[in-house]
């Protein structure tokens, strides 16, 4: 698949679902966005990217303590429903730009953090993407990571790929915690600190908020059915297709 058209497919996949993103229980709340408040408030003066912002969750998090947010997403849609949101949460200091992940459009050393929760498994070059990620960050900047996280053994990686893919046609891939510490330091990013947490996922919503094909949740359902003991114990796979993954929140610095 050509980069054009992966993110041709992204935004036709999210487009249509930006509302269902906003009121997403998994997006809307969690312990990582508590743990980007604590963090961001120590930075009252800084500008903000969030990168692959969706419906805005993390960037009215981030609205709340720092001077002002870009939220950018390749999905006009999406953008359009994080604009009506701030404005109905009264957030002043928030602004949106289209585009991609590996081609930000920003100057050099614009911004003083760089944040991103539950985009980065879509991108279609991640390492660009942190080349990016580092270009625009000022000196001594940070960046913070928000994702999914593969658990990294052969058999739960595949099971979990799989899953995802089937479920949502512009995934690309959830990386591990040495994946993601390989992928910023080639980036020339300096690791900082790195939290790994469970995320529960609810399967009937976990499935509407994509409009999962009802041939690809069968196909999910009977590839849960298969898994072997060892896969449906980490995953607390449930009777209903409900499951828990990992979470990955990761800091890294740009040298000063």
């Amino acid at each position: 698949m050509t980069t054009q058209s992966h993110h041709d497919n992204v935004e036709k996949q999210f487009g249509s679902q930006a509302k269902a993103y906003l009121t997403s229980a998994v997006h809307a709340s969690g312990r990582d966005l508590e743990r980007l408040s604590e963090r961001l408030a120590a930075f009252p003066q800084a500008h903000v990217l969030d990168m692959g912002c969706g419906a805005g969750h993390a960037s009215f998090v981030a609205a709340q303590h720092v001077a002002q947010v870009t939220a950018y997403d390749l999905s006009s849609q999406m953008l359009d429903v994080v604009t009506q949101a701030a404005q109905d949460r009264g957030l002043k200091n928030m602004t949106t730009r289209q585009g991609y992940a590996e081609s930000l459009p920003f100057a050099d050393e614009y911004f003083d953090i760089v944040i991103s929760r539950y985009s980065a498994h879509h991108w279609h070059d991640v390492g660009q993407a942190l080349r990016e990620v580092k270009r625009v960050l000022k000196p001594g900047g940070i960046f913070i990571i928000m994702d999914i996280m593969s658990p990294g053994n052969p058999v739960r990686d595949i099971w979990l790929q799989t899953v995802e893919a089937l479920r949502d046609t512009s995934h690309v891939r959830n990386y591990s915690s040495g994946e993601w510490f390989s992928l910023i330091t080639e980036a020339g990013l300096i690791s900082r600190s790195l939290v790994t947490d469970r995320l529960s996922l609810e399967f009937t919503s976990w499935i509407a908020r994509m409009r999962t094909p009802d041939a690809l949740a069968q196909a999910i359902r009977l590839y849960q059915e298969s898994a072997s003991a060892e896969v449906k114990a980490y995953f607390e796979l449930q009777e209903d297709g409900s499951f828990t993954s990992d979470t990955i929140l990761a800091e890294a610095q740009k040298a000063g």
